[in-house]
């Protein structure tokens, strides 16, 4: 009976065995089964990842990063600036010589003449006069009118007030003749000037001038109407640039094609003591404008003329300014009355915009000087006063009050003079 019993335990308890085996197999299809959907969708889409890296789950739609429109607003345009100053005629006659001579030192210091507008042509970037005198040396003889010859030392002056560039080709460049500006050429080389509009050789006349400063490059070259009838050399036309049309434009080009950004051309041209451009000096500067020049530095009548800026484009086509400055008048001389001893300073800010190349001109500033002359002992002294900038600061003790009262009047004369054509 007790034996029964044993065997019934023991069937009872291998069917409970077996009983739980089939629930253990049977339950991850059931806990498969019984998963909710979003479950089942999120398994399905997330990537696998490989299997030394963690799984991260998707970032909610609600924590995306909110997209914004992008911007289509135009990149600023980057500019180089420079500063263009030009004067007149530099002269140098009989009279402006005693005073500036030291007998101790054996030489002459013209440093003074230029004193009081130092500061204004060191504002300059490109700063350039017309030399109207041969500066061949003391064996050629120091001569005034009507053949003139200075000392070096004009030149030497004209450098520590800031010029960088002289333009020598004038009517009296051959004043000397071929030696005198094969001398005159050769000294401005020694004090690092390198003539405009003359040259010793067929060679150094076909070199382009080409300055760049701040990253704009301006191309310049000077030309003049005549040497007084002194004929050039035969077979040396190269020694002085004549004006020709034709040359100057293919000139112009040629400073273009070398890399010229803006082309100044110095004109040694019109009519004396005229108050006007006449007829030809517009023509031919505008035609130059025209053909590629942006600035004509005009020089010879030994009074100021009127200046004018012109609207035309360039090659491509884009808007551009063209500066026309007929007579920029006597910058230092010995000539007096009826506005011979005036001349002006222009100083013309230049800009580039570094992606098209355009140039345009944000100032053109004309500034009026007069040549103080006065007699302190047996020589005259000679100083280049800025003359709106005196008249401001009216406390020069080497003026009078009549020096005041004509400075007042002319300056309205001369400033309605220059602004006529604008």
């Amino acid at each position: 009976m007790r034996r029964k019993r044993h065997r019934k335990t023991n069937t009872l308890l291998l069917l409970l065995s077996l009983i739980g085996l089939v629930i253990i197999f049977l339950m991850p299809s059931v806990t498969e089964r019984a998963s909710s959907p979003a479950e089942t969708e999120t398994a399905a889409t997330a990537s696998p990842a490989p299997d030394d890296q963690p799984v991260f789950s998707p970032t909610p739609p609600s924590q995306e990063p909110i997209q914004t429109e992008p911007s289509h607003a135009p990149p600023q345009p980057e500019y180089a600036d420079a500063v263009w100053i030009a004067v007149g005629d530099v002269m140098m006659h009989t009279p402006q010589l005693p005073g500036a001579y030291d007998k101790q030192t054996n030489r002459y210091n013209f440093d003074p003449f230029f004193e009081e507008v130092k500061p204004i042509l060191q504002q300059g970037d490109w700063v350039i006069a017309n030399l109207e005198t041969p500066i061949a040396g003391v064996e050629f003889g120091y001569t005034g009118y009507p053949t003139f010859n200075a000392p070096t030392e004009l030149a030497e002056a004209l450098k520590n007030a800031g010029f960088n560039f002289l333009t020598n080709a004038n009517n009296h460049s051959l004043d000397k003749g071929e030696r005198g500006i094969l001398q005159t050429i050769k000294n401005l080389k020694s004090l690092d000037f390198k003539p405009i509009g003359t040259a010793s050789s067929q060679e150094e006349a076909d070199s382009l001038t080409l300055s760049e400063k701040n990253g704009i490059v301006m191309g310049l070259a000077a030309y003049t109407y005549g040497t007084n009838g002194i004929p050039l050399p035969d077979g040396k036309p190269y020694l002085v640039s004549l004006i020709n049309e034709q040359k100057i434009k293919d000139d112009i080009k040629r400073l273009r094609d070398a890399g010229a950004d803006f082309v100044a051309i110095s004109l040694h041209f019109g009519t004396e003591y005229q108050l006007k451009p006449n007829d030809e000096q517009k023509r031919l500067a505008r035609s130059l404008i025209a053909a590629g020049a942006d600035i004509i530095a005009g020089s010879h009548p030994h009074v100021v003329q009127p200046y004018e800026v012109l609207e035309t484009t360039d090659q491509n086509g884009h808007a551009r300014k063209g500066l026309i400055i007929y007579s920029m008048g006597n910058f230092i001389s010995n000539q007096r009355g009826e506005t011979k001893d005036y001349g002006v300073i222009f100083k013309v800010s230049i800009r580039k915009n570094m992606s098209d190349g355009t140039i345009d001109f944000t100032e053109i500033e004309s500034i009026p000087t007069w040549v103080h002359r006065y007699k302190p002992d047996n020589s005259y002294r000679y100083r280049i006063l800025p003359v709106e900038e005196t008249l401001a600061d009216a406390k020069d003790t080497l003026l009078t009050k009549a020096d005041y009262e004509m400075l007042k009047k002319d300056s309205v004369l001369l400033r309605n003079r220059l602004d006529s054509m604008k």
